[in-house]
């Protein structure tokens, strides 16, 4: 199968590349004009990589008119949760526009072609602890990021039902793993271990709120739901994906610091806490299982490990 990956440079974007490649599938991307592709750079010569605007719409549908893929996947997206509070309306721009654009530029070539749309499980707020968040469950978004993505699911889903194009939405709770940028928790706190044991910085972390709760998954099981998503999901509908089994923030952060080969002291700074931080209770996985066959495989520990030694190999190519 031809795949098509907007964000293909990005941490997610540059796993599920890593993944389809290693299934045999074609795999062509699209990134921001200027962006880095540090992320690619191990599959140089593999993939088809293009630059270009989302908004461009001429643009868009000549790389698809060229690729002819068999399914799109739709990861470009600005994904800060912090970000969005600075800015809402860029947050919008990038997550609403972009993705109808998109969408739009694949309606023409919808023949033999399936979608899958990369959302959130923040549009359910998930602020119940003794409630399983489920796909039926309200939404109740709690910043712009999650408004943003509810914004592009219920639009999605309507442009895609009424052309007839088959479109699976994805939701995933929090994810994880090596490549992930340092504006997330367990990137930074990975980042900042990394430059400690280098003498860089020092042995002091700065933390947020540590009493909150996350379903970390996976990077690479979450693209692997996408993958399963796109040749067995049911167009029209969306799923949950997530591991079932939340973590407090401080708990993860205990299990970094066992892994380092520094002692640190841990100091709370407010600035990084969330303006509206959910408390974040279970969401379930059951009906992508049901439909896919997935489940979560790696073990977090395994995915905070393999963070570690992520950055370790950065700040040691980098010298910083």
């Amino acid at each position: 199968m031809k795949a098509f990956i907007t964000g293909v440079g990005g941490f997610a974007g540059s796993h599920l590349a890593d993944l389809l490649l290693s299934q045999g599938h074609e795999v062509s991307g699209l990134v921001q004009p200027g962006a880095s592709t540090q992320n690619l750079r191990h599959l140089a010569g593999r993939i088809a990589l293009h630059e270009g605007d989302l908004l461009d719409a001429g643009r868009i549908e000549g790389l698809m008119r060229a690729e002819r893929p068999g399914w799109v996947f739709h990861l470009a997206a600005q994904s800060s949760v912090h970000a969005s509070w600075k800015d809402p309306a860029a947050t919008f721009h990038a997550n609403v526009t972009c993705g109808i654009r998109l969408l739009e530029a694949c309606l023409p070539f919808r023949e033999g072609l399936r979608a899958v749309m990369v959302t959130s499980a923040e549009i359910y707020g998930m602020g119940s602890p003794a409630a399983v968040t489920r796909e039926e469950s309200p939404f109740a978004p709690l910043n712009p990021y999650a408004v943003s993505k509810l914004a592009l699911d219920l639009v999605a889903g309507q442009i895609a039902g009424a052309a007839g194009f088959p479109l699976v939405r994805m939701r995933p709770t929090n994810h994880a793993g090596p490549r992930q940028a340092v504006k997330t928790v367990l990137s930074r706190f990975a980042c900042e271990l990394a430059r400690m044991e280098a003498g860089l910085q020092e042995p002091v972390l700065r933390a947020g709120n540590l009493d909150a709760w996350r379903d970390f998954a996976d990077v690479r099981d979450v693209v692997r739901a996408y993958a399963l998503a796109a040749g067995r999901g049911r167009a029209g509908g969306g799923y949950l994906v997530c591991t079932g089994a939340p973590r407090r923030v401080g708990d993860a952060l205990e299990l970094l610091l066992g892994m380092s080969r520094v002692k640190v002291r841990v100091e709370r700074d407010p600035a990084l806490e969330r303006p509206a931080d959910p408390p974040y209770g279970k969401a379930s996985f059951a009906r992508l299982e049901a439909d896919t066959g997935w489940r979560p495989e790696i073990p977090f520990e395994r995915t905070l490990r393999d963070t570690l030694d992520y950055w370790r190999g950065e700040v040691a190519r980098k010298g910083k």
